[in-house]
């Protein structure tokens, strides 16, 4: 089978692609979700960047000896995901990049630090990333919310601080911008019409610079689409794999 490396964002661990296990399977992919450090059962961590991030990935792909995987990453893990195909821009068969953007901007703006401030605000009052779990998934998820709404409250809430501090400090310093041009490789963004975190328009903008990207947007879905609704998200990555992969379905 096909190895699809399945990269998380920045509430939650490599539980949350649990969903695409068996229709991937059944499609001919083996879907392997990795851990970031700090994340799921590994130790907490206190400082966090784009390129140990996707050294970590790199290491864990050598180590189950896969060739050319394909690289699925959504939010945070699609920018590990833009920073791999910078480093090894022939090492992956294809790439999704979903619900994330090229670029955080200036980590010393104005935006950036209120980013920052909001992101952290709950745990300086002394609440933990379990107390606030349902309300940050319903700030995230779109008017549908998700069918696996238990499973993102247990990712988010089993998140160590720590490393969940150190991942909000991470994101406010990405920016692959210049890359987006070289990425020689199959690429579909794909996004959430209702998602306010990475818009639809900025993925389509950002589609726009890849090379030959398609674009797929998913109705009425928010940041989370692979638990929003899984059955269009794994259609949409599946398509697109096929076509680029296999030939058509």
């Amino acid at each position: 089978m096909t190895p699809v490396v399945m990269l998380h964002g920045i509430g939650a661990d490599g539980r949350l692609w649990r969903p695409q296990r068996a229709p991937f399977a059944a499609c001919g992919y083996e879907a392997i979700p990795l851990d970031f450090p700090g994340y799921g059962a590994r130790p907490p961590v206190d400082a966090l960047d784009f390129e140990t991030m996707a050294a970590d990935v790199e290491a864990a792909i050598g180590a189950r000896s896969l060739r050319r995987p394909v690289l699925l990453g959504h939010s945070m893990g699609g920018m590990v995901a833009q920073t791999l195909l910078r480093r090894r821009p022939d090492a992956y068969a294809a790439a999704i990049l979903c619900a994330t953007s090229p670029a955080f901007g200036n980590p010393s703006g104005e935006f950036q630090r209120e980013f920052v401030a909001a992101r952290l605000k709950p745990l300086e009052e002394g609440r933990t990333l379990a107390d606030i779990a349902p309300e940050t998934l319903a700030a995230l998820t779109g008017p549908g919310g998700t069918p696996f709404r238990d499973l993102a409250i247990e990712a988010l809430g089993a998140t160590p601080q720590a490393t969940f501090r150190a991942a909000v400090r991470a994101l406010v310093t990405f920016d692959e911008r210049a890359n987006l041009g070289a990425i020689g490789v199959p690429v579909l963004c794909l996004a959430g019409e209702a998602d306010t975190n990475a818009p639809a328009p900025m993925m389509q903008r950002m589609a726009g610079k890849i090379p030959g990207a398609a674009y797929v947007c998913l109705p009425n879905t928010g940041h989370l689409p692979n638990i929003e609704a899984p059955d269009a998200f794994d259609a949409a990555v599946l398509d697109f794999l096929d076509r680029h992969l296999k030939g058509p379905r």
